[in-house]
């Protein structure tokens, strides 16, 4: 046997003899390891698994709110829709509660749905976007069972250039205005929406038809 050949050897069983000793002092910890990953693992697919599960059963539950609500069984779509407030998985407790205010609002209870959207645009636990949604339905509420100052009250913020939920907003304080009387007010706003090359066509539409009709309206007229 050469030398090298037994250098080799005696390297291979010093590396050998290496490895056993860091298996033994380090081999519990390493199953210890390795079994922790395996728990945590399992666990993670337990959970999603829980949490899809209550997401798909929440889901299930909201589709037969709506369903109740649109033949007209509001009383039960509304038992539903609170208990998925409560109860109910991911985004599901806030989507019943807008809901909720949409069946009050059909239902006849506009005072009701009012304060249902009042509630929701006041709760800083709510995304903003969701919050400037109520802010809307209600103010749209208002158009026909409130005054101009209600209106304004919800959406005058939303009516930024930067926003983009002013046409909406100002639609709405434009209508409001418009009903109160106040035709600079309602022609200013519709102006704005017109004029906006962002704005959907839709509205600039709608807003150019309501310049006319209040233009061709004598000063008092509203609709």
């Amino acid at each position: 046997m050469s030398d090298d050949s037994f250098i080799r050897e005696v390297n291979e069983e010093l590396r050998q003899d290496q490895m056993k000793a860091l298996g033994r002092r380090y081999g519990p910890i390493a199953i210890g390891v390795a079994v922790l990953v395996v728990l945590g693992t399992a666990a993670w697919v337990a959970y999603d698994h829980w949490s899809t599960s209550r997401a798909n059963a929440s889901g299930d539950r909201f589709a037969q709110a709506l369903e109740l609500a649109g033949e007209g069984n509001s009383q039960e779509a509304l038992k539903i829709l609170e208990e998925l407030e409560s109860s109910g998985s991911g985004a599901y407790p806030i989507l019943a509660r807008l809901r909720a205010a949409t069946t009050l609002a059909e239902s006849g209870d506009t005072d009701g749905a009012i304060a249902r959207f009042d509630e929701v645009a006041n709760d800083s636990s709510v995304p903003e976007a969701i919050r400037d949604m109520a802010r809307l339905r209600a103010a749209l509420l208002l158009v026909d069972h409130g005054s101009y100052a209600d209106v304004a009250a919800r959406v005058e913020a939303l009516s930024a250039d930067t926003n983009p939920m002013r046409h909406i907003a100002r639609e709405a304080m434009a209508l409001a205005a418009w009903k109160e009387g106040n035709r600079d007010n309602a022609l200013s706003l519709f102006g704005q929406i017109a004029d906006d090359e962002q704005a959907p066509a839709g509205a600039r539409q709608r807003a150019q038809m309501m310049m006319d009709l209040i233009s061709g309206t004598a000063p008092g007229e509203s609709g």
